[in-house]
């Protein structure tokens, strides 16, 4: 651009000197001097020096004025107007003069730039031509120079990643399993220290090797014209260095870590392989001696050795909104004629006391729903298995109360037209405060507690006499005692055990 700029220069010198000495060539014809306000004597003047300069010039030169004539017209050669008061031409008229009225040119003062002054503006402008040729050619050296090295430093960062990637790819493969595995980078499995040495050997080659790329770098050529910012690379390549060291030296760890790991893990699966193998071989002990070790699902307790408030055992399953309920179980109580405590007791959002089975002290045992009390004519004070039914429904709030299947008793006005509300938390063997916590120690359940069963209906007496004398046995069709839906916590213990053959043992 800056060459562009001198030759439109020096061109519109050369076309404006050309110009000025055209105009400088064309002689100056006298014009006729305008006639002033002022008096008749100087227009008679005027008029006389304009006539005698025009015959003058006529006689000396006539082509020039047929040269003008021509350029300004036909009617450039017509004189003046007579101006009033002045005298009369003579006998012998002069030619008229040609007058210009248009296109006046005035000659300069300065003359036309001469050959020798032409010859040292072209060396000059040659010169200067020559050095912005120079110029450019060095700033195209230099950009290629840079090109190359910029190419150099992204061919370096790309087999850096990639051979990161190859970490990376080669990583979860080789820790899918707790067995050792082989990976491409090593030559060991990936449970020995062979693979971490190799890595870190690998790290401290890299290290070396972006030492050296940073040293090789070249510095940055400074220009004192307008000088561009160049972009910072070695900036920007030092920072993925020590992104990619700082990536790899936490690979190094992840695999020492995952080797510990794996060590603790292959441990604790060798224990539960053991654990697996002796239980197979008790169960073939018992195949060979003839006893079936099979158990039903509901073939088992829940056990509470003492008072506390922190042994319990919660049913995992939740309850619909139900109009009518039955609850059946058996029971042995523990506590020394002391108040059997909270065999069980369910908790919903707003209403902690939802249905409770509670015996405290010296009192009988309750029933409340919806903190609603009604007393039950029941006694577990001997220690012994007790078949416990109770059967309730919303309309009038009838309820009755059966043990070891006969009826004990029965009322009504028991939270009539009260619905017992859903998605509650079932608790056995405490008593809750609020839902599904605080439990009071002096309120809980000691002894065992066996086929827990819910239906959405009142059974006939005739169906929880066949519960109780195990003729009939019935499983809950809304909560039924399996294995699966009771979880101990606490102290609390799961144990296998049929009641029907357990309690004629007891």
């Amino acid at each position: 651009m800056k060459f562009l700029a001198v030759l439109l220069a020096a061109g519109m010198l050369a076309f404006l000197g050309a110009v000025i000495c055209i105009i400088a060539s064309v002689p100056l014809a006298a014009s006729p001097a305008r006639a002033l306000p002022g008096g008749a004597d100087n227009a008679s003047a005027a008029s006389a020096a304009a006539a005698a300069a025009a015959a003058a010039a006529a006689a000396a030169s006539p082509g020039p004025q047929r040269s003008l004539s021509a350029l300004h017209g036909a009617g450039g050669s017509a004189g003046p107007p007579a101006l009033p008061g002045a005298p009369a031409a003579s006998a012998h008229p002069l030619p008229p003069a040609p007058l210009f009225s248009r296109f006046l040119c005035t000659p300069l003062a300065a003359a036309c730039p001469s050959g020798a002054e032409q010859g040292d503006a072209a060396a000059g402008e040659r010169e200067e031509l020559l050095l912005l040729q120079s110029t450019a050619e060095q700033l195209r050296q230099t950009a290629l120079q840079q090109e190359a090295r910029i190419r150099a430093d992204q061919d370096t960062i790309r087999e850096l990643t990639g051979k990161l990637g190859r970490c990376e790819s080669g990583l979860p493969r080789g820790l899918q399993d707790a067995g050792p595995r082989r990976d491409a980078m090593a030559d060991g499995p990936w449970d020995s220290p062979a693979l971490v040495l190799e890595l870190e050997d690998a790290v401290r080659a890299l290290r070396d090797r972006l030492d050296r790329i940073e040293q090789e770098l070249p510095a940055r050529v400074n220009f004192s014209a307008a000088p561009a910012p160049a972009p910072a690379m070695p900036t920007a390549l030092h920072s993925k260095m020590d992104e990619l060291e700082g990536q790899l030296l936490a690979k190094v760890l992840a695999l020492e870590k995952e080797r510990v790991a794996l060590s603790h893990s292959s441990h604790q699966q060798q224990q539960e392989v053991e654990k697996e193998l002796d239980a197979l071989q008790d169960r073939v002990a018992e195949l060979e001696h003839g006893t079936s070790a099979y158990n039903p699902p509901d073939a088992f307790k829940i056990s509470i050795p003492i008072r506390n408030n922190y042994m319990y055992a919660r049913v995992r399953k939740a309850l619909p909104e139900l109009y009518a309920f039955t609850v059946c179980m058996w029971l042995r109580s523990r506590s020394g004629g002391s108040g059997q405590g909270t065999p069980f007791s369910y908790s919903v959002p707003g209403q902690a006391n939802e249905i409770v089975l509670l015996e405290a002290g010296h009192d009988p045992m309750e029933l409340l729903i919806n903190d609603k009390v009604a007393q039950l004519p029941l006694s577990l004070k001997d220690g012994s298995w007790h078949h416990i039914c109770i059967a309730w429904t919303t309309r009038d709030g009838l309820w009755s109360a059966y043990q070891d299947g006969e009826l004990q008793g029965s009322g009504e006005n028991l939270a009539a037209w009260h619905p017992i509300k859903p998605h509650g938390i079932l608790i056995l063997g405490q008593e809750q405060d609020t839902l599904g916590g605080r439990f009071d120690a002096t309120q809980a359940f000691v002894g065992d507690i066996a086929q827990f069963n819910l239906w959405d209906h009142a059974l006939t007496p005739a169906q929880v006499l066949g519960i109780a004398n195990c003729t009939g046995p019935l499983l809950g069709n809304v909560l039924p005692w399996e294995d699966k839906l009771v979880e101990a916590f606490g102290g609390a213990k799961k144990a296998t055990f049929d009641v029907c053959k357990g309690r004629a043992k007891a």
